[in-house]
């Protein structure tokens, strides 16, 4: 995954394209119908995965309608917005993490057969939107942000789906818990990527314009 200097990304894509948006609204329904259904799931299964999962789908819902109220703005806003999403990422991400390692503690087994099949349709849900917004992988921050968000989906779906299976041919909670792990260091890694891309963006706004005002 290409990323960018402190000029900033250049795109093909119109920022405010209707393509774009509707990419984003898409996105927004599906990340937002999911987060509802592996709340539910993950409390009744006790599985950590999937309330990892789930959290991170909350996570991607609020990203997505950013996206849509920043697309076409300048790229100060976009990168502004950019800083937000990367550091919500972060912070759940280390949420994610702490409740693995209290699940480690104190959880108890679960149920593998809710966790495969709310994980594959999941996967088969976020692997489309994946697919729909890979061509905008390599825009500005704001848009990479979204298709790293849809990435680290369908990679999380896959794992949950991976946990189940380790689950059920152990009868141990520790596959769930090492699947929730791994996800929360990629939302962790995720985030810090978009945060450090979009700062770039900012500092080469920010030259820009003091050579503007300068001359």
């Amino acid at each position: 995954m290409a990323c960018c200097n402190d000029t900033g990304c250049k795109s093909d894509t119109p920022l405010n394209s209707t393509r774009w948006r509707q990419a984003l609204w898409i996105a927004l329904v599906v990340n937002g119908c999911f987060f509802l259904t592996e709340v539910i799931a993950g409390v009744a299964a006790g599985s950590t995965a999937l309330q990892a999962d789930a959290l991170d789908f909350f996570g991607d819902t609020a990203n997505y309608a950013i996206s849509l109220g920043v697309a076409g703005m300048a790229l100060a806003w976009r990168a502004r917005a950019s800083v937000i999403k990367g550091s919500t990422m972060i912070v759940f991400a280390l949420w994610v993490l702490g409740n693995t390692a209290w699940h480690a503690v104190y959880g108890g087994l679960p149920r593998a057969e809710v966790m495969g099949l709310v994980g594959l349709a999941a996967l088969v849900a976020n692997g489309g939107v994946a697919l729909m917004l890979y061509r905008f992988r390599r825009g500005d921050a704001n848009m990479r942000s979204v298709w790293i968000c849809s990435r680290n989906d369908a990679l999380g779906n896959a794992a949950v789906m991976l946990a189940a299976f380790g689950v059920f041919g152990t009868g141990t909670n520790w596959p769930d818990i090492i699947v929730a792990g791994v996800m929360g260091s990629l939302g962790l890694w995720g985030g810090l990527q978009i945060v450090v891309q979009a700062r770039g963006e900012l500092r080469a706004e920010n030259q820009h314009l003091h050579a503007v005002s300068g001359e």
